[in-house]
């Protein structure tokens, strides 16, 4: 089924701490990139048969690097630059999650209050989850739903709406009881998406640009592929056909924006990491006092919510561990973030 699925060509937001990622450690008296790194990342082109990458490195709340490699469509020799938008995927999720970190924030709903209490007409295919479902619970894949459940419903392309595909939800059958098993959902990120308006009157993608990239000085991002003009300086989608890495139309997922649609470039989501790592402090920690989503909320992102089991992992990994934001993985006694592709 999804064997014409996008390569998400790699964004990537380095965090490099004590993990010797590129061959050399990274050590805080290094200001600058691993002096191997570029041959690292022609390997990267080469083993993950993509055209462009970029990639950003963030150290000690500064950014060491922002770089591009690569070109942005095969066949075409303009290269990929720090400025370069891609499509983030699920990333997006961790964009969702904190904006609905700062209604917490400003008194306007609670992390465990049902769902309903603010959409009143929402329904699980269950009435006992969907009288039972918090908002915590939409964050965290373990409402019972199956692996990808309700996907269809906006990928390929659909002409549902975002309350359609939200109504329709309640007809998707549990695979697990609630609560009991992890299972990656995107569905479930759309309803958290629609708390916004439900609350605020704004729209997902307003209140992401005004709340979070406005702030952030994030203003190369979008939410949308609407937003991407012609001859804009963003990356191709491409997949293979026939075993040949081709170029292919964008993926419009405006019906399921807050699981996904995030447009960016590194330069922008270095930014984003810094926040992150600042714990939600705008700006320099030491004289700072702006603050996108507080300390409290960073904690509530970042808690372990659903522990996942692995089968005779390497001895250098511990089991991973899901919260709102990413998952969490520890290497030989170091947090390194990764997030699920879309």
């Amino acid at each position: 089924m999804r064997q014409r699925r996008f390569i998400r060509l790699a964004l990537l937001a380095c965090i490099i701490t004590l993990a010797n990622v590129f061959g050399s450690p990274v050590t805080r008296a290094q200001t600058g990139p691993p002096p191997d790194m570029d041959a690292y990342m022609a390997r990267v082109l080469k083993e993950f048969e993509v055209p462009g990458i970029a990639v950003a490195i963030v150290k000690d709340g500064k950014v060491v690097l922002t770089r591009g490699y690569g070109v942005r469509k095969i066949g075409e020799p303009t290269a990929v630059d720090e400025h370069t938008l891609f499509g983030i995927a699920s990333n997006t999720k961790a964009f969702t999650a904190a904006a609905l970190s700062i209604l917490v924030d400003e008194g306007k709903l609670a992390w465990d209050e049902p769902v309903t209490k603010y959409l009143p007409n929402f329904q699980m295919y269950d009435p006992y989850v969907t009288r039972e479902l918090t908002i915590r619970d939409l964050l965290t894949h373990r409402s019972g739903l199956g692996l990808g459940a309700g996907d269809l419903m906006f990928w390929p392309n659909t002409t549902f709406t975002r309350e359609e595909i939200m109504h329709r939800i309640r007809y998707l059958k549990p695979t697990t009881s609630f609560r009991s098993r992890y299972a990656y959902d995107n569905v479930l990120y759309l309803v958290a998406g629609q708390m916004i308006p439900a609350i605020t009157g704004k729209s997902w993608d307003d209140f992401i640009k005004e709340r979070i990239f406005t702030p952030l000085a994030m203003t190369e991002s979008n939410t949308s592929i609407k937003a991407i003009k012609p001859g804009a300086n963003a990356i191709s989608p491409h997949t293979k056909i026939d075993g040949k890495i081709t170029p292919i139309p964008f993926n419009d997922m405006e019906n399921s924006a807050p699981a996904g649609a995030i447009n960016s470039n590194v330069a922008d989501m270095a930014k984003w990491v810094i926040v992150q790592l600042n714990k939600g402090i705008i700006g320099d920690p030491k004289d700072s006092k702006q603050r996108l989503f507080s300390e409290r909320q960073n904690r509530a992102m970042w808690a372990v919510t659903t522990p996942l089991p692995v089968n005779d992992p390497p001895p250098e990994l511990a089991s991973p561990e899901v919260g709102f934001v990413y998952w969490n993985v520890r290497v030989v006694g170091t947090a390194v973030i990764v997030n699920v592709p879309l």
